[in-house]
């Protein structure tokens, strides 16, 4: 850590409470009288039940139910220690916030957690279409960072809810309801009580992406941002207007210091050599986007003799076929410049014979031409193929047939044992003004008029180009040209640390609409180069795989070292016995009785829990910088912004990544020094992603497993292509 650094003041969105009462008397039921009632769980008052109901009374022979209030008929009335007994405790402090925010808030909702949902209307954003509403959570939780219990607010975003009623609407798939605003509470469509269906002038659904098209809403376009501010901005708000007050006081005792600040010994920071890059010539940076231009490749594509070809629709062959061809043999020159391929990526463009590329004259016979194609491909030996796919559906279509073309074609180049790069059309040029252009030129030359040479005119002429193609696709060629460097095995930077031999299993998830389930994609690294070996996917319950890719794995890393100390393993969520118990037998079958580490990563950044540096103007903190909010959970922020002097783009201004981190020997994380390195190993391998020159939050780890997850259950194969298991081709 940089000392000349000014300090930072982390503050965090979690406000400390006193109980409002110590003990006292609640009553339980064996049944669940009414919808609200509570179900508390035998170990939430452990040892409270004994001598008074006998387990096998109780529901499930685990619960008990309460709804908070005066005793009823059947009650079973016991003395509760709360301070004992934290868990019912959480309980009954959200049955006291739902209780004080019935009535103060435009709707309550219980999460599929239980905490406490609380919708807010915004009258100045609000149309004559629908109402917005600002969504936040009240969590409460016990001594995670201080002694006793505590509430974390966080803010959720926004939420569209139709101001036409469901009678209003009248004929409509009812399906495509989900959520329902009905007299401030919140209902599944599926699950309505008999009220809301005896009532439906007052019940007014929640806008999802299914139901906007409906009422020609149009989807809401994400800009990145810095949104430190805003969410202290709208959190400080809601805790002056809601929670700092003598009557909420009255209810929950807060803290009077408000939002907590970090104790200093929960906040450590990673070095700052973890951010440094070995580029070129052995040329350290950080800045991956500069340090890539100036000095290149850590290790160039390895092939000698590598050829491209195009695949494409017919109609883009002079606009973008021809426009990408000059981009990467000669260069770009729009309203920024940027270097031709063998510049940047130090690679020749080299397309020998233009026969080779492929294309199709209609989107419906796009996959069946690239497989009639592929039978009749040639290869030379000694050469590596790489396709370029031009890419013309648009990135919002609705037609889901449309979209499966480009999985497929990957699919059947992957089992050529060929990476390919797509591009979409539409960032290259915009079709609907070369449409115009044409027209008018059409009408002017009548039967003099000739394709070709109109589309070669329009893109050499500097001002028909500037109105046609796209003059920022400089922004887009960085991230092309170093995914197909990395696609093709050259190694675009790597970690400027010692090379260090250790088995890192990442485990990333995704979950399809369409086939209704989870997959999970794993990765393999030997070392911190950030090489990756043996890529699979597989169905999220299928565990045993998951342990027989584990078991290849290790298989080859004793092969190439002959020991290993020990297995780490970057999980995409806390790993549970089911998961954990095939991979310990997998080590036990081996002989080897290593020790397994597991990092569980949350694939999205976290906004439940954040911290906010007070002493900086936009509040990020500085990177690496990581606080302990758990018995073994961590906040680890991951950006660019490295010291006082840097000045982060708007889109690198992350949310910080939780970890938390367990063990087969649970010593190893109960030895600080152990948990900063392995919380280091996160941090650098979010350095190692190569699909694009921009600082990520998430590490490659879980990153890159991910993306295999969410394309696996496109292709048609059970199975990935034995290529495709050793080589990036999903960037």
């Amino acid at each position: 850590m940089d000392n000349s650094n000014p300090p930072q003041q982390i503050t965090l969105n979690i406000i400390p409470f006193t109980p409002p009462i110590t003990s006292g008397d609640f009553a339980f039921y064996l049944t669940k009288k009414e919808q609200h009632y509570c179900p508390i769980h035998k170990d939430d008052i452990k040892g409270m039940l004994d001598g008074v109901i006998a387990e096998e009374e109780l529901e499930y022979g685990n619960w008990l139910y309460t709804d908070f209030k005066e005793p009823q008929e059947d009650a079973i009335i016991l003395h509760i220690d709360l301070l004992e007994h934290p868990h019912f405790g959480s309980h009954y402090y959200r049955y006291l916030l739902a209780e004080y925010f019935t009535g103060k808030v435009a709707a309550l909702r219980r999460n599929f957690a239980k905490e406490l949902e609380l919708w807010i209307h915004s009258q100045r954003e609000s149309t004559s279409d629908y109402n917005i509403y600002y969504q936040f959570t009240l969590k409460v939780q016990y001594a995670r960072v201080t002694s006793g219990p505590e509430l974390v607010l966080s803010f959720d975003g926004t939420t569209k809810v139709l101001k036409k009623s469901v009678r209003e609407i009248g004929n409509i798939d009812t399906e495509l309801y989900n959520w329902i605003l009905y007299k401030g509470n919140l209902y599944k469509w599926k699950y309505y009580p008999v009220e809301l269906k005896n009532d439906l002038g007052n019940a007014y659904p929640i806008l999802s992406n299914k139901l906007k098209p409906h009422f020609d809403i149009a989807f809401e376009s994400t800009i990145p941002r810095n949104r430190y501010n805003p969410h202290y901005t709208m959190l400080d708000l809601v805790y002056k207007k809601f929670l700092n007050t003598p009557a909420f006081k009255a209810v929950i005792p807060i803290s009077e210091i408000g939002f907590l600040q970090a104790p200093a010994d929960l906040v450590s920071r990673i070095e700052g050599s973890s951010n440094e890059l070995l580029f070129g010539y052995k040329k350290v940076g950080t800045d991956m986007h500069k340090a890539f231009r100036a000095h290149g490749p850590y290790m160039p594509i390895p092939h000698p003799n590598v050829v491209f070809f195009f695949i494409y629709h017919t109609p883009d062959k002079y606009t973008a076929v021809n426009a990408i061809y000059e981009y990467f043999k000669n260069g770009f020159n729009g309203q920024w410049s940027f270097p031709s391929m063998d510049k940047y990526i130090r690679q020749p463009f080299d397309m020998k014979d233009a026969s080779n590329s492929i294309a199709y004259d209609s989107i419906d016979t796009a996959v069946d031409t690239v497989k009639k194609r592929m039978r009749n491909f040639e290869k030379k030996d000694g050469v590596e193929y790489f396709a370029v796919y031009i890419n013309p559906v648009p990135k919002n279509t609705a037609d889901e047939e449309d979209d499966e073309i480009y999985y497929k074609i990957k699919e059947i180049l992957l089992y050529e044992g060929i990476s390919s790069q797509v591009i979409k059309s539409e960032n290259i040029y915009k079709k609907e003004v070369l449409a115009r252009l044409q027209q008018a030129a059409q009408k002017e030359r009548g039967e003099a008029f000739k394709e070709k040479q109109f589309h070669l005119a329009t893109f050499k002429d500097p001002n028909t180009r500037q109105q046609i193609y796209n003059q920022d696709f400089n922004t887009f060629l960085p991230h092309i040209e170093v995914a197909i460097l990395a696609k093709l095995g050259g190694i675009p930077w790597r970690l400027n640390r010692p090379t260090t031999n250790e088995l890192i299993v990442g485990v990333g998830a995704f979950y399809s609409a369409t086939k209704k389930c989870r997959f999970v994609g794993s990765a393999f690294c030997f070392n911190n180069e950030g090489i990756f070996k043996g890529f699979d996917c597989f169905g999220s319950a299928d565990t045993k795989s998951l342990a027989a890719s584990i078991r290849e794995a290790v298989g080859k890393f004793l092969v190439a070292n002959h020991t290993a100390s020990r297995l780490v393993i970057h999980f995409y969520k806390d790993i549970g016995k089911k998961e954990l118990q095939p991979i310990v037998d997998t080590l036990h079958t081996l002989g080897l009785n290593i020790p397994v580490v597991i990092v569980s990563i949350n694939k999205t950044a976290s906004k439940e829990l954040l911290g906010f540096d007070m002493a900086y103007k936009e509040k990020m903190p500085y990177s690496g910088t990581f606080v302990k909010v758990g018995m073994s959970e961590y906040l680890l922020f991951n950006n660019t912004r490295y010291d006082a002097l840097s000045k982060p783009k708007q889109r690198e201004f992350h949310f910080p990544i939780k970890l938390s981190i367990s063990s087969t020997h649970p010593e190893l994380v109960a030895d600080m020094d152990s948990v900063k390195l392995l919380i280091d190993q996160v941090y650098q391998f979010s350095r190692m992603y190569w699909k694009s020159t921009s600082q990520q939050s998430l590490p490659v780890t879980i990153h890159y497993p991910s993306i295999v997850a969410e394309m696996f259950p496109h292709f048609t194969h059970n199975r990935l292509a034995d290529y495709g298991r050793e080589n990036l081709w999903f960037l």
